[in-house]
């Protein structure tokens, strides 16, 4: 019996603006050939991502790489995380 291999996407996140005052991350993330802006409002429990194009595909998973990540984030900063799909 052969395991059937999960495809997988490396999403690529740069973050541009942050305001632990104001409870806000800003940046961009690409995957595959689509990129998108967000803004992250910790506090709120908000993130949004434009344009709407694939955004359900980055979404949940931008959101617990933001969560998990939040602490260790500085603008300017490029990190990465594997999405389970293939974009």
């Amino acid at each position: 019996m052969s395991a059937k291999r999960l495809p997988e996407t490396t999403a690529y996140v740069k973050i541009t603006r942050q305001s632990w005052q104001h409870g806000f991350l800003e940046g961009e993330v690409s995957a595959g050939d689509f990129e998108w802006h967000f803004q992250w409002h910790f506090r709120r429990g908000e993130l949004l991502v434009k344009p709407s194009q694939g955004r359900a595909l980055i979404k949940e998973p931008l959101g617990r790489f933001l969560e998990q990540q939040d602490y260790q984030l500085e603008p300017g900063g490029d990190y990465a995380f594997t999405i389970r799909a293939q974009l």
